[in-house]
Formats: structure tokens, C-alpha cells, sequence
């Protein structure tokens, strides 16, 4: 069987004969609407969301993509009603628990993008173990944007290359673009080459600005928590056949 045995879908796409992105980003988007959709509260749409984050990391995991980075929670998502908030925070902690308790022979990297330091001391602690404890597995790296924002990570690089400049260790001059992507949270992983929007929605969200200048997007009607393997080979397969001439002819 092997490990592509569950990877074609019935539109006929064999996800083994196309070329795969290095570094996919998602936009993990539509829990809300789905769920007024079926006249629920906003939460049972996090928790189907949940359920389908779950599926789609450790698929993309099996097929081969080497760098997944999905957005979990903005820095904007605080302004949400605490009650949804607080149901966000218990659903990573289950998250984070799971995957200390359940995936200690995994081999998927777990990294976390974003100020980690807004959350509650328990989720940063648990964040930090499986940080630590994954470090030396040797499968698809997984970033979480956590408490995360374009805009506040590049005034993040930009702080530290302030402060290298107050203590003499860089001149001014020296600043390239190489030198800010290696202050931004994803330094030393490649920009991604796809990014995915589920819901519809054309915009981007704050999400991976730097990262994403030559990035290609794709966006699907289908919510997230609807989300499938087959809807993520579609976007792949689309992806495959696109000509990236990265500003030249």
C-alpha cells in the first residue's frame, strides 16, 4: 500500500504525479459562517474547524509537503466575544495536550509563529514542550500562527534590527531583504509557494505579508470545517499547472 495508498480522490487527480508546493500556507476561514449556516453558535464551528485542521495537516504530512503554515488565531481575533475567545483558547489547549499525550512518535515538526507571550502561562508552557519535543523529528515542519499578524511581525524584525544597530553590530547600509526575512518568524524555512483561502473571501487577512510577495493564491467557496483532501488536490493540481515567472517574461 505505502504512503500515498489513500491520496487519489475520485476526481481522478493523482496527487503523486504533480508538482507539490515546498511551502503551502491556509488560511483557515469560514468556521463562523458555517455554523450560522446550520443555526449554531459560532463555537460548534471552531470545534468542526478543529476537527478538520486535524485532517488536513496530517494529510498534507503524508503526501509530501514539506512546510505547512496555517493561520490559527490573528492578532485582530482578541476583539472577539470572550465567550468565542475562551472557547478558542480550550480548544488549543486540547490541541496541545493531544499532541504531547498521543504523538511522541510523530514526525511532524511543530513550530509557532506570532507573540506567544499574550496567551495564558498553561498554553505557552504546553506550546513550549511540543516545540521542544519535536525538534528532533525529521517530517513536514508545521507553523501555527498564533497571536499572529504580518504587520506586527515585520515591526518585530524591525526591533531587532534597531537594537543590533544601537549596539554596533549592523550599519544601516548592511539592511537587504535577506537580512529582514532572517528576523522574521519563518527565518531559515522558504517563502511559501501557495497559499489557500477556504470561504471565499479575497483577501489576505494580514496573513504571511512579506513571506507572500510571490506567492500563489487560491481561493475556494468551500468553509473550512467542509474542508477535504479532495478540495485541498484540486487547489494543488491547480497550482501544478501555473507558470511562476517571479517578475521576469
Amino acid at each position: 500500500m505505502g504512503l500515498f495508498s489513500n491520496v487519489s480522490s475520485s476526481d481522478d487527480i493523482d496527487i503523486t504525479k504533480i508538482k507539490l508546493p515546498e511551502h503551502l500556507g491556509i488560511i483557515m476561514d469560514g468556521n463562523g459562517r458555517w455554523a450560522k449556516k446550520r443555526g449554531l453558535p459560532r463555537t460548534a464551528g471552531h470545534k468542526a474547524g478543529a476537527t478538520t485542521f486535524r485532517k488536513i495537516s496530517r494529510y498534507c504530512s503524508n503526501i509530501g509537503i514539506k512546510y505547512l503554515t496555517l493561520y490559527a488565531f490573528s492578532t485582530e481575533n482578541w476583539n472577539r466575544p470572550q465567550e468565542e475567545v475562551n472557547t478558542l483558547m480550550r480548544y488549543f489547549r486540547e490541541y496541545l495536550q493531544e499532541a504531547l499525550r498521543d504523538f511522541r512518535d510523530d514526525t511532524i515538526i511543530l513550530r509557532f509563529i506570532g507573540d506567544i507571550s499574550a496567551f495564558p502561562e498553561d498554553i505557552q508552557e504546553l506550546m513550549k514542550e511540543n516545540q521542544e519535543l519535536s525538534s528532533v523529528r525529521n517530517g513536514m515542519v508545521l507553523n501555527l500562527a498564533m497571536n499572529y499578524g504580518g504587520r506586527a511581525e515585520m515591526v518585530y524584525a524591525m526591533k531587532q534590527i534597531g537594537e543590533s544597530i544601537l549596539k554596533g553590530e549592523l550599519q544601516p547600509s548592511e539592511i537587504n531583504e535577506q537580512l529582514i526575512s532572517d528576523h522574521l518568524y519563518t527565518a531559515n524555512q522558504p517563502d511559501p509557494d501557495l497559499i489557500i483561502r477556504p470561504s471565499g473571501e479575497h483577501r489576505t487577512s494580514n496573513f504571511l505579508l512579506w513571506q507572500s510577495a510571490y506567492s500563489e493564491y487560491y481561493i475556494d467557496d468551500v468553509l473550512w470545517p467542509d474542508y477535504t483532501e479532495k478540495d485541498l488536490n484540486r487547489a494543488l493540481l491547480e497550482y501544478s499547472k501555473r507558470n511562476r515567472r517571479f517578475g521576469g517574461v
